[in-house]
């Protein structure tokens, strides 16, 4: 990581204008490679987010984003994209730093980050309203039209790909935008949105205040003057979210944990699954609300399954920033707490750990990769969300018991099937509860096409995909009497 990184400055973006927080309060920011401080962000106080808001509104109501057509919008996101592209090594670098991501897994991060901004400049003008017929000497319309500032509250574990994901789409259908991001991990998110106004954007369309979730967060979601919030982080945050949003009777969409399913069938192609079974939970050192952290391997190949898992898991090493590391640490040390007091409580046999590669700074955060199994589905590993890279092993007798052990969960986010048999492939999809399903393969949320969402403690509302700019626009309907 080059040394002379050049680092956003301690600023909140309100109204096109970088400011320090109205108190002059910053947070230290520590890189999870070594735990030392590198950087610092402002501590954004109530007052600066009601300026932030207040931005957004102008520049919905009478400023230059919302009188802009929306093939304008759709081209300035698109000259976003190019930007961003232009900018994907130090985008990476500073994406890894913040992060841990090793730079392979950074690099891919911003190359999502810009397929956003593509997409959904692409979809700009393609929400279209319908003709509905209705009596005689009337014509009926109805028109999408954006809810006008959506808020944007976002987690640290994919801080460039969640800019885009919340900010985008958004934006494509004309709203007006503020932005809260992580405390843990927002130097890119300051960065990007600096090339937005780079590249045209009117000011007060993306606003982004940094500080504390309980400080910033909480007066961001609280606010009247807000219309839409977007959430991704934990349920428990998720819950005084919608509570906020329906104090202001205002929606939202919740993207929120997950303990999602990868099922495995005697009749599966094993070596073809073994890698995605691995990736889908060391995958951001596990930190993906829509891990594959259960595997449920049915009893005749239970032994075989698990002996690649263990095979694989043995080789599994975290490291600082090598190409080759199959991940990086987790966040933060309070995360690093969190995840090795599920590892040193579990009550199901440990089948295999991976390494800290030789090297990596002592300070830094880094978990060792652990393998349990078999694993009781009820017990506390086999239910709660770990956030980090352990994966629980489960076995099942049939198809009704699979969905079953699947399903007995507060969670509903994803899940995969692993089988030869086509009828049995849509049986169990659509048995399974959950926003996403994948068949002989797994995606971790899947492309930038793909609507995402959960239902139950995972959440509700979709993003990605076309569905996206649905959640983010809101019907009305113009009933004209012409005789």
């Amino acid at each position: 990581m080059p040394d002379d990184m050049t680092l956003p400055k301690p600023l909140n973006l309100i109204a096109g204008q970088w400011l320090p927080a109205a108190s002059g309060d910053e947070l230290d920011v520590r890189s999870p490679l070594d735990g030392e401080v590198f950087a610092t962000i402002a501590a954004a106080q109530p007052g600066d987010v009601d300026a932030a808001v207040k931005a957004a509104r102008e520049a919905f109501d009478t400023g230059g984003w919302g009188a802009l057509t929306a093939a304008e919008r759709g081209r300035l996101m698109l000259k976003l994209s190019l930007r961003i592209l232009e900018e994907a090594e130090p985008l990476a670098q500073l994406e890894s730093r913040d992060t841990g991501k090793p730079m392979k897994q950074a690099h891919a991060d911003i190359a999502a980050c810009a397929r956003y901004f593509e997409f959904y400049g692409g979809a700009a003008d393609k929400v279209h309203g319908e003709v509905i017929p209705f009596m005689a000497g009337y014509n009926v319309q109805v028109v999408r039209e954006p809810y006008g500032v959506v808020a944007c509250i976002i987690p640290w574990n994919y801080p460039s790909q969640m800019f885009a994901r919340a900010l985008a789409p958004a934006l494509a259908v004309g709203n007006s935008t503020v932005l809260k991001p992580a405390e843990d991990a927002c130097l890119t998110c300051l960065r990007l949105a600096e090339l937005a106004g780079e590249v045209g954007f009117p000011d007060g369309a993306i606003n982004v205040v940094t500080g504390r979730g309980d400080v910033a967060g909480r007066a961001l979601s609280e606010h009247p003057g807000v219309d839409f919030i977007a959430f991704t982080g934990s349920p428990e945050v998720g819950q005084m979210i919608q509570i906020a949003a329906a104090k202001n009777y205002i929606p939202c969409t919740l993207e929120l944990g997950g303990k999602s399913p990868q099922i495995v069938f005697d009749d599966a192609d094993i070596d073809a699954a073994l890698p995605f079974l691995v990736g889908g939970i060391i995958a951001n050192a596990g930190q993906t609300c829509s891990a594959g952290s259960r595997v449920l391997i049915q009893e005749g190949v239970y032994d075989k399954v698990v002996a690649g898992l263990k095979e694989r898991f043995e080789g599994l090493e975290a490291s600082h920033l090598s190409q080759e590391a199959a991940l990086g640490p987790v966040i933060s040390a309070k995360q690093k707490k969190r995840v090795e007091a599920y590892i040193d409580g579990a009550d199901a046999p440990l089948i295999a750990r991976g390494t800290v590669r030789d090297g990596a700074p002592e300070g830094g955060y880094y978990v060792a990769p652990a393998l349990f199994g078999p694993v009781d589905p009820h017990s506390k590993i086999g239910q709660e969300e770990v956030f980090g890279p352990v994966l629980c092993a489960m076995t099942f007798k049939d198809e009704a018991d699979a969905i079953r052990i699947a399903n007995d969960t507060e969670y509903g986010l994803m899940a995969s099937v692993w089988s030869r048999d086509g009828a049995r492939q849509q049986r169990v999809a659509k048995k399974l509860r959950g926003g996403q399903v994948y068949i002989n393969g797994f995606g971790a949320g899947g492309g930038i096409e793909l609507p995402f969402g959960g239902v139950r403690k995972s959440g509700h509302g979709r993003e990605k995909g076309f569905a996206a700019l649905l959640e983010l626009s809101q019907i009305k309907t113009i009933i004209n009497k012409h005789d």
